[in-house]
This record gives structure tokens, C-alpha cells and sequence, in this order.
């Protein structure tokens, strides 16, 4: 079933909606990284290596998020239900947002219900806790694949 999910990213269908999930991950993860610091402030900080692996990160978790909205839509198509590991795409986005993105929202959401502690503080810029969201992209693309691979038909 692994190869006929695969087959169906070819369809132009599949194609466009790639395009679009690749834009908006990528607008999505570019914006939380200037929201807790801009490229300009990170390179005088901590370097151009940093701005750069940022980058090239928020390239890599865009395409494998895409990959794995693609991949659950072809899932609900082929078997007729979603995959569980979607949500994992949906746990590293709100977990960016959480820990190196939106720091006053963040601030002020937790001291409302008691937590009261500084997002900027983060070591590199918060670069540790972007690794830890590509980590839960590449568990949600395994499980996907994993229920593609060896899951039941809907016919049956």
C-alpha cells in the first residue's frame, strides 16, 4: 500500500497541495524564528552558522511535514481513515511556538496560570528545542509510513 501512497504524490493534485503545505510550513517556521529573534540579531549573536543552520532546518522540517501531510492524505484515501501520526506535525509546530517562537505570548499564557519564566534565556536562540520538532515531524513521518505499510484496506 506503501507504493500506491507513494504513486498517488505524482497527481497534480497531490502536487499542488505539496506546494501550498511546503509554503505555509515554511512561512510558519521563518516567522516563529523572527518572532523570538530576527536572522540580523542571531548572526551578531551567535554567528551566521546559526542564522544558517536555521535556515537550512526550517527548509528540511517544512519538506518533511509536507511529506507527511501528503502522505495522510493519501492514507485517507487509500483506507478511508486519518493516521495517528499526524499530529505529530501538529505537536512540532505548536511545540516551536511554545518554546522559541512567540515569547510574550508564551510569557503571558503561562504566568496566567502560574509559570513565570523567560523564552529569550534559551540557549542558541532556542536552535536545541527546533531539533527537538524536527525529531517529532520524523516520528510522525515514521508512524505514517508505518500505518500506510502495514495497515488494513477499507475495503476489507
Amino acid at each position: 500500500m506503501l507504493k500506491a501512497a507513494l504513486d498517488l504524490q505524482l497527481k497534480k493534485k497531490y502536487i499542488i497541495q505539496a506546494i501550498i503545505f511546503f509554503s505555509f510550513f515554511i512561512v510558519i517556521y521563518t516567522t516563529v524564528d523572527f518572532l523570538n529573534m530576527s536572522y540580523a540579531e542571531m548572526a551578531i549573536a551567535y554567528g551566521s552558522y546559526l542564522v544558517t543552520l536555521n535556515i537550512i532546518l526550517n527548509i528540511i522540517m517544512s519538506l518533511l511535514s509536507t511529506i507527511l501531510m501528503n502522505l495522510s492524505t493519501a492514507m485517507v484515501e487509500l483506507k478511508g481513515k486519518e493516521g495517528k501520526g499526524t499530529t505529530f506535525g501538529f505537536l512540532s509546530v505548536l511545540f516551536g511556538i511554545l518554546t522559541y517562537g512567540c515569547t510574550s505570548c508564551v510569557i503571558g499564557f503561562f504566568a496566567s496560570i502560574g509559570i513565570a519564566f523567560s523564552v529569550i534565556a534559551l540557549p542558541l536562540a532556542g536552535f536545541p528545542y527546533k531539533l527537538i520538532s524536527l525529531v517529532l515531524v520524523l516520528i510522525g513521518l515514521y508512524w505514517i509510513i508505518r500505518e500506510i505499510r502495514f495497515g488494513k484496506c477499507k475495503i476489507n
